[in-house]
């Protein structure tokens, strides 16, 4: 298995991508974060059901991408060195973060502008010189990227300062234990909770739109993630740590996080406390968040590991295709809103019904880009 393809990494991947899809489309129609384009105000129980996906999502699958991004920086590197990894990192993330950023970024606006679903009430040109003239970088759902090159070359300057690692087998590295596992959890949830104290989840640094009240746990991660590839964890663990996690998961998100949101205040309409400052409900949900974090992804890989470490012609065609997908999603899943937004439907119902549409086009999309000549060497 070491030497094979993880193939349940790469459908994990395409898990993880239809997540972040189907977050952002549950932005659309009602649940709670920012986007570029939400459609109306939804009832009560549509902004519930669909605020409780959010945040159960938004508590694992970004910080699990970052966990298996750090997983293989290792083996690039050893194989690469300095030089070689650091061009391919330009490439791979920086080429498509510019494009992103000059390209489609400013092209999606137009739409948005021209359909009045944007708080502007200038011309698409005036817009246009606003942003060419603004520093900015790493927008929209590219930010992650943006975080992967620094994360890359931060990784090369560690490397290239400590020297070369001490090699030995994989196997002789310790895993951590569940008493280990949630001892992190919790040091993750109160170092989460410090910074939150100052920097409320919604801040970000603009010029770079880093949201930074969810890095600690992206740092770590990331970390772990390296850390793992060493100890090769990933293949490891066992299917006992699996199970306990994953009922830990199911407890947390069943049951404490409704708990959590009514005893602190949530059914007031007054949820600014969970988002940050010295409140015990903002202390209460990063824990949360991060003992859902983690559940999550240690249950995820050892279920992924254990029945789905294999692939069809589909499955190995969209999980090639997951960083394609995850780039373009952003202007496939705004225009498809837009084309749909004239169609009445309830919240929910429209939700999953463009969610099971959106997702297959997103990735049958980045498919067939990524097989355009000038994309190959990149995506």
């Amino acid at each position: 298995m070491e030497k094979a393809r993880l193939l349940f990494i790469d459908n994990l991947r395409i898990l993880l991508i239809a997540l972040v899809i189907m977050l952002h489309l549950s932005v659309t129609y009602g649940g709670a974060g920012s986007w570029y384009y939400k459609e109306g105000r939804p009832d009560a129980i549509s902004f519930v059901v669909l605020s409780w996906h959010n945040g159960a999502s938004q508590a694992f699958f970004m910080g699990f991408l970052f966990m298996i991004s750090g997983y293989f920086t290792p083996a690039s590197y050893d194989r690469k060195g300095p030089r070689r990894f650091l061009i391919d990192r330009l490439l791979r993330l920086g080429v498509p973060l510019l494009c992103y950023d000059f390209i489609i970024n400013p092209l999606l606006a137009y739409p948005l502008i021209k359909a009045r679903a944007w708080d502007f009430d200038r011309s698409y040109r005036e817009f246009l010189a606003m942003y060419y003239t603004e520093f900015h970088i790493g927008t929209g759902p590219l930010w992650f990227v943006e975080a992967l090159l620094i994360f890359a070359v931060l990784y090369i300057l560690w490397r290239v300062v400590t020297g070369p690692e001490h090699k030995r087998s994989r196997s002789d590295r310790r895993l951590p234990n569940n008493k280990e596992i949630a001892l992190f959890a919790l040091i993750l949830g109160a170092v989460t909770f410090a910074v939150r104290i100052r920097l409320p989840m919604g801040w970000a640094f603009e010029p770079l739109n880093l949201q930074f009240p969810f890095f600690p746990q992206y740092i770590c991660f990331f970390i772990i993630g390296i850390i793992a590839y060493r100890g090769d964890w990933f293949t490891r663990i066992p299917k006992s740590a699996g199970r306990f996690w994953l009922s830990i998961a199911v407890i947390f998100i069943v049951v404490l996080f409704p708990a959590l949101f009514v005893l602190g205040g949530a059914p007031t309409g007054n949820v600014s406390q969970f988002a940050g400052g010295a409140h015990w409900q903002c202390l209460a949900y990063s824990v949360w968040e991060q003992f859902v974090g983690v559940a999550m992804t240690v249950a995820l890989l050892v279920l992924f590991r254990e029945r789905l470490n294999h692939q069809g012609a589909v499955a190995k065609a969209a999980s090639a295709s997951t960083y394609t997908a995850y780039i373009i999603h952003a202007p496939v899943i705004v225009l498809l809103a837009l084309a749909l937004r004239n169609v009445r439907l309830y919240p929910l119902v429209k939700f999953s019904l463009v969610a099971a549409v959106a997702a297959p086009i997103c990735f049958a999309l980045g498919s067939f880009i990524r097989k355009l000549p000038p994309a190959r060497r990149i995506l």
